[in-house]
């Protein structure tokens, strides 16, 4: 039994079940033995592997592409330029290094990373070097000025909870405890106003899920970049519409119970791409794959091609078939672009 697991055994026989949201809440962020307060879990020595580990190429084009609606919209002589959950900082290096030669681009730029784990802080510190950069603990800490932000498999991580339609009600997925372990169970049904707009497309025992934080963290993105220009690409794997039970835990490169080993264990869901949508006044939507190939990744990825040759060009290809092949990442993940009212598409949306 994990640390955690006891604590959260003792929570629950004094205070009753726990929602998925806050069971994974403490799984992912308990400041003693949360799983991204105590590790590193990128990469093939941990847990998961995220695009922009993959390729140089998934950061680079992003990173051209928010540099060119930069230009687009008059190239604010000062904004942030940010990155939810950076992990590494893998991503925002790239970027930085994809955008080194755009006029101003560099000069204009305050880094701004929301990351609350210490440990991957420190890392991301490693990774940036000598570039400046402002840590925040939330995004609606965010400066008010013209934002400029990715997010890279961040809203996949946040708590979620889950509800299967019974009649007109709906019965909530809940972390209790049988015989003295951890086990997920139903509460009763009742109607919930939250999901009363889900009667009309669903049926009885279908699951829905839905995320509380993501609303106030997109209103708050979505606020900046309207009252002051800029743009977000969100980038995560997931569906238009939520349907289905998609609460699940990786560890060491392969699925696992989420139960088993709380603080130990990756644990996310696939994001409703519909709900962060209707939580910002415009925005363009499409997969990874057409969007990344839009933004040039075929004509990138054979400019590396040519400077390689046995084992690391078949790891190249590899890589540029995972991020767009749609049998791979590039249909199942998902991009959304929010972008001021009045202002034109952003490249790879048109």
């Amino acid at each position: 039994m994990t640390p955690l697991a006891a604590l959260l055994i003792r929570r629950i026989q004094a205070s009753g079940p726990l929602t998925l949201a806050d069971y994974m809440a403490d799984c992912l962020m308990h400041p003693q033995h949360g799983y991204y307060a105590t590790r590193d879990p990128f990469g093939s020595a941990g847990d998961f592997t995220t695009a922009p580990e993959i390729s140089q190429m998934f950061g680079e084009l992003l990173g051209l592409c928010l540099a060119q609606y930069w230009l687009d919209l008059g190239h604010p002589p000062a904004f942030t330029l940010a990155e939810l959950g950076p992990g590494r900082g893998t991503l925002m290096a790239d970027v930085l290094r994809a955008t080194a030669r755009v006029p101003g681009f560099h000069a204009a730029a305050r880094v701004h990373l929301v990351e609350t784990s210490a440990t991957l802080r420190a890392r991301q510190r490693d990774t940036l070097g000598n570039h400046p950069a402002t840590w925040l603990d939330r995004a609606e800490d965010l400066p008010q000025a013209p934002l400029f932000l990715l997010a890279n498999e961040f809203f996949d991580a946040l708590p979620i909870r889950q509800f299967t339609r019974a009649g007109d009600g709906w019965s909530e997925t809940m972390v209790g405890l049988t015989d003295g372990a951890l086990s997920l169970g139903r509460a009763a049904p009742a109607p919930l106003a939250l999901l009363e707009h889900r009667l009309a497309d669903t049926a009885t025992g279908d699951i829905v899920e839905i995320c509380p934080a993501a609303p106030a963290i997109l209103q708050a993105i979505a606020q900046r970049i309207e009252a002051h220009q800029g743009l977000a690409l969100i980038l995560d794997y997931g569906d238009w519409i939520s349907r289905g039970d998609t609460f699940q835990a990786l560890k060491a490169h392969a699925f696992t119970d989420p139960l088993q080993a709380p603080g130990e264990a990756d644990l996310t869901a696939h994001v409703d791409f519909a709900a962060l949508a209707a939580a910002v006044p415009r925005h363009a939507y499409t997969t990874q794959g057409a969007l990344l190939t839009a933004l040039g990744l075929p004509q990138r990825s054979a400019q590396l091609a040519a400077r390689l040759s046995g084992a690391q060009l078949t790891q190249h290809l590899a890589a540029t078939r995972r991020l767009t092949a749609p049998e791979e990442m590039g249909q199942l993940f998902k991009a959304i672009a929010v972008f001021p009212s009045l202002a034109p598409l952003p490249p790879g949306f048109a």
